[in-house]
């Protein structure tokens, strides 16, 4: 059972809840609706709309298609913890069985350096125990979210997920030209 308090935080009862056991019950904060006007279906992560796509592509189609979904829109960047849990957050919401999920990130001709798609600068990463594996395998040269503490692991880049998009709302101006407030 799901929640939804005014402040906009969640509070999720999994199945076997027993009250006065806290051990059983998660919450998380999720971010505001972004205030762009045809975008208030996207999120405010930091100066970025997000949205997320519950339609399984490859890293490339899914980058492909974010492009072409707002003017400036990549796969999602990440550049703090904090916007790390906003994300894990939308993708608990909108997709709790699979949290799985393509990020904007990719290595660099199995080079060690990782890079963002909306070219922004690679200042922060949160890897699951072991990654990136890239080195043992040759094949994993993409970043995908995989885990309930919103940690990452690289996967071939051809595996079909699930991805968020974003793109700088201060970008996008109401039909008028005056950027909503």
């Amino acid at each position: 059972m799901m929640l939804l308090f005014g402040s906009g935080n969640f509070l999720t009862m999994k199945k076997g809840f027993v009250a006065g056991r806290t051990n059983v019950t998660e919450s998380c904060t999720m971010p505001t609706s972004c205030k762009v006007y045809s975008f208030t279906d996207w999120y405010e992560v930091g100066s970025y709309c997000v949205k997320y796509f519950n339609r399984p592509l490859n890293f490339t189609a899914a980058e492909f298609k974010c492009r072409a979904t707002a003017p400036g829109a990549h796969l999602v960047s990440v550049h703090s913890k904090k916007h790390n849990d906003y994300l894990l957050c939308m993708v608990q919401n909108f997709n709790p069985n699979n949290l799985r999920f393509w990020l904007g990130a990719f290595e660099l001709f199995q080079s060690g350096t990782f890079l963002w798609t909306d070219g922004s600068f690679w200042d922060f990463q949160i890897w699951n125990r072991g990654e990136p594996n890239h080195l043992y395998t040759r094949i994993n040269e993409c970043v995908e979210m995989i885990s309930k503490a919103g940690q990452w692991n690289d996967e071939p880049c051809h595996a079909k997920k699930n991805y968020m998009c974003a793109f700088k709302w201060d970008t996008i101006s109401k039909p008028s030209s005056e950027k909503m407030e």
